[in-house]
């Protein structure tokens, strides 16, 4: 592991050749600046446009050179509000994403604005429990999907060094991108691993197919590779390898809890887990409604 690893504090940090990492305290959400000969490629853009021009900022303490080229790494909020701030600054800058984040962007945006406008029920007590600090910059931002899309792979030249964008198939969602930069041995896993928390199984996630997606990340690794997860601290190939094993266990619980047709309840109350069971929970009604209707059969007592 790099020596200067990031903290939560928003500033950017060296984590390999040319290449910064800021981890913010806000959902505790990362973005990566890789520097080349033609300019900054930004990946991920943070939660609001005002978060965002914070973070643009900051870019500045770390270099005077312009950013050319964004990657969204996934089409979730924390990861696009801050697109539209990006291109304020410099018009014209393609945004990268895999085709089905792009097209899905403004509609996942827009449910999680719904969700930060219902934390308040108009009720003094409810505003100070529950409100978050952001709410009011997330209702104000206007989700900006990607101008540039692929399906599998994509390029990124910066002139004397190039980043690679790989889609390794559904996990998260199903418009994931890994970010590789194959010059510094670093790799952008966005939220398919996640190190201060378990895995977010949303409601746009397939719990069966992420193992096969970290089978392809961990193909990618050496053991020397800077992992930078979407959420939490850097990581490295040994940590990817495990929570790999935890999503797999996962999705054969899932399948076969699933063809036996146990309610969604009593499986995460008898299985045993490697994530709270909130997390079970949530794993386990996206995961049933991967299970084909033809795999399944009926309890047999």
């Amino acid at each position: 592991m790099h020596a200067s690893a990031p903290g939560p504090d928003g500033r950017f940090t060296e984590v390999a050749d040319r290449t910064w990492v800021a981890r913010h305290a806000w959902l505790d959400v990362n973005v990566t600046l890789v520097e080349g000969d033609r300019g900054l490629l930004l990946v991920d853009t943070l939660g609001s446009e005002r978060a965002a021009r914070g973070m643009l900022d900051e870019v500045r303490r770390v270099t005077t050179r312009d950013v050319v080229a964004v990657v969204n790494t996934h089409e979730h909020f924390d990861h696009t509000f801050g697109n539209g701030a990006v291109l304020a600054r410099w018009p014209g800058v393609p945004v990268h994403a895999h085709e089905e984040a792009a097209a899905r962007t403004v509609d996942s945006g827009r449910t999680a604005q719904e969700q930060y406008a219902g934390q308040d029920d108009g009720t003094d007590e409810h505003r100070d429990q529950h409100r978050d600090e952001h709410r009011d910059e997330v209702l104000a931002t206007e989700p900006v999907p990607a101008t540039v899309t692929f399906s599998s792979v994509a390029v990124v030249d910066l002139g004397d060094r190039v980043v690679e964008l790989v889609h390794p198939g559904r996990g998260h969602t199903a418009g994931d991108v890994v970010v590789r930069v194959p010059d510094a041995d670093v790799l952008l896993a966005g939220d398919l691993v996640e190190e201060s928390a378990p895995p977010s199984y949303g409601p746009d996630s397939y719990p069966l197919d992420w193992p096969a997606a970290l089978d392809f990340v961990a193909d990618l690794l050496t053991p020397d590779t800077v992992v930078v997860p979407g959420h939490g601290a850097l990581v490295d190939k040994a940590f990817v390898a495990d929570q790999r094993g935890d999503v797999g266990m996962v999705a054969e619980a899932i399948f076969d809890a699933a063809s036996r047709s146990v309610p969604v309840e009593q499986a995460a109350r008898e299985g045993e887990w490697p994530f709270p069971e909130r997390t079970v929970l949530e794993a386990l009604r996206r995961g049933y409604d991967q299970v084909p209707r033809a795999a399944r059969r009926l309890p047999l007592v």
